[in-house]
């Protein structure tokens, strides 16, 4: 039997129909985050990537809450801690759950799809949300991601789409440069999962077969060589190619035989190496000119490239 707080309305009881967006108003509607019921009962942060954020969610205490969301973005919940003794969870177009061991499972709610539930906690619950824009600037125009009708899921498994999203929660908390660069390929990926799924297929992805053209190749390699300090986004290697970042990655990968990310991050440390072979600039005006705002991740970087820190490696070129 559900049950409901004075003064607030709960499509779950109701016996009305869940409210929908209506498509005319999807553009302008914000992609406001999920909204928890006490406010105070989660510990929430919440990063920004281009066309993808992701909410990390701690539950504070072991009372009833109640969580909804309607908003013009894509909703994927990943669960990765969750259990509860009572409940119920809907999404318009599905049949109510109550199921109550929730670990390991993913939710997918649709923009414009109410999404509505309350609770009883066994656990303190640890849960990602990730809001993705329909339009995102680096999503390929042929994929149609905008126009897809997406049908909503709850509580389902899949390896590959939970592979993909925690490896970009993980990102969240990684300030290291070329960070922003693979996080935008994750989420990048994490829209292909997510028609795959909708599709109930392996979907098609495009495959760039002969990697970078020979002038492709050197006018990006030119690009992060002249930027080696910089935080060179994902999107502009892209428009450096003339390719969309879907199609760039995947060609980059063939031709240098790493991500970009991975290419820069190699780039930079061997442009330290050469600046640590005389005694100026410090350390650390080093570590900055290539792009790492902290000493800790520099010499942290140049010793998994190197086995040795930054003032080890200057010492052994005297």
């Amino acid at each position: 039997m559900s049950e409901s707080a004075p003064g607030i309305f709960d499509p779950v009881s109701a016996s009305v129909a869940v409210p929908r967006v209506p498509a005319s108003s999807l553009s302008s509607a914000p992609c406001a985050p999920v909204q928890f019921t006490p406010s105070d009962i989660v510990h929430r942060d919440i990063v920004a990537w281009n066309g993808v954020k992701a909410d990390e969610v701690k539950v504070m205490r072991r009372e009833r809450y109640e969580v909804r969301s309607n908003a013009a973005c894509h909703l994927l919940i990943m669960l990765e801690h969750a259990e509860r003794d009572d409940g119920e969870t809907v999404v318009d177009g599905l049949p109510r759950s109550t199921l109550r061991k929730l670990t390991g499972r993913l939710n997918f709610v649709p923009r414009g799809h109410y999404f509505y539930g309350w609770q009883k906690p066994r656990v303190l619950s640890r849960v990602t949300c990730f809001y993705i824009d329909p339009r995102g600037p680096l999503l390929d125009p042929e994929l149609r991601f905008a126009e897809t009708d997406f049908k909503p899921r709850l509580y389902f498994e899949d390896r590959d789409l939970w592979m993909i999203a925690s490896k970009l929660k993980a990102q969240s908390g990684d300030t290291s440069p070329g960070n922003r660069q693979y996080a935008e390929t994750l989420g990048i990926l994490l829209a292909h999962e997510l028609l795959r799924l909708n599709n109930g297929r392996a979907e098609e992805r495009a495959f760039v077969r002969g990697g970078l053209a020979a002038w492709q190749k050197t006018r990006v390699a030119d690009y992060l060589e002249e930027r080696l300090g910089e935080n060179v986004l994902l999107s502009s290697l892209a428009e450096v190619a003339g390719l969309s970042p879907f199609h760039f990655s995947r060609a980059f990968k063939q031709s240098f035989g790493v991500p970009p990310h991975r290419y820069l991050t190699t780039r930079r440390i061997e442009h330290a190496k050469t600046l640590l072979a005389s005694r100026e600039p410090s350390v650390t005006q080093i570590g900055m000119a290539v792009g790492f705002r902290e000493t800790s991740s520099f010499t942290t970087a140049f010793r998994k490239h190197t086995g040795m820190t930054p003032t080890d490696y200057r010492r052994s070129a005297d």
